[in-house]
């Protein structure tokens, strides 16, 4: 019960960070339940911590979504959600670190090598594949996603909202991929019990609304500058963290 108390706390910290920045809290709240539950079982908490996170995020904002940009990231989606149905995948503790640790290097990747742009049709649909198996394959993708915004003419409240509605999809995705076992099964080995998950969603939402409105004071220099300042630091930890683990044969 002290676990799933640390992790409510840690729920709402992540949730008021991703409501700033969009994506470091998720990074952060997978890292966290990676650390005290089974892989499969920290895949489906996060995801349906996530969704009530980002969900709420795109309701606040609402009048910000890009549903354009949604429409066809959703088609991506869909079609990577479908692949991945029919593969066998999965990661051990030690290789759940490697890639949380791995996707923060996306970050700084120069702006001008790829230019993605998901107001653009095809990198829509290319951002909802590309996005929802990362998602899937490490639990986040948020720095992928945000390489598909960086060129974009929109705001900071137009990325965070759209960004918001689009991760809905990927965490749906992924539910569906890990939480198939327990469903097959009848079983829920390692996730957290019922009130937790009761417990979670309003301080999800109540990060959300503290998230807003350290955003409506930040400008948009800073908001870019601490999104990749945080996520680097965080990637940083994880690498740490999975070289402890596959030294002592956690593979």
């Amino acid at each position: 019960m002290l676990i799933h108390a640390a992790l409510l706390f840690v729920v709402l910290i992540t949730s008021s960070i991703s409501g700033v920045f969009g994506m470091a809290g998720g990074l952060m709240l997978m890292g966290a339940l990676a650390l005290v539950l089974p892989v499969s079982a920290a895949m489906v908490t996060h995801g349906a911590v996530q969704i009530v996170s980002n969900g709420w995020r795109g309701w606040l904002h609402r009048r910000h979504i890009s549903w354009r940009v949604v429409g066809f990231y959703a088609l991506g989606s869909a079609i990577a959600g479908g692949a991945l149905a029919l593969v066998a995948y999965a990661p051990s503790k030690a290789w759940v670190y490697l890639l949380l640790g791995l996707v923060p290097a996306l970050a700084w990747l120069p702006k001008d090598t790829l230019r993605l742009d998901a107001a653009r049709v095809p990198h829509a649909f290319a951002c909802g594949l590309g996005v929802t198996g990362l998602n899937v394959a490490a639990g986040v993708a948020g720095p992928l996603l945000d390489i598909f915004f960086i060129r974009t003419e929109l705001t900071r409240h137009q990325i965070v909202a759209t960004k918001a509605a689009t991760q809905v999809l990927s965490h749906l995705a992924k539910i569906a991929f890990y939480g198939a076992p327990f469903l097959l099964a009848s079983e829920t080995i390692g996730l957290p019990p019922l009130w937790f998950f009761l417990a979670a969603a309003p301080l999800a939402m109540l990060g959300g609304e503290i998230g807003a409105r350290v955003l409506e004071a930040m400008s948009d220099k800073s908001f870019l500058k601490w999104t990749r300042g945080i996520v680097t630091a965080l990637g940083a930890l994880y690498l740490v963290q999975a070289a402890m683990l596959f030294l002592n044969g956690n593979v």
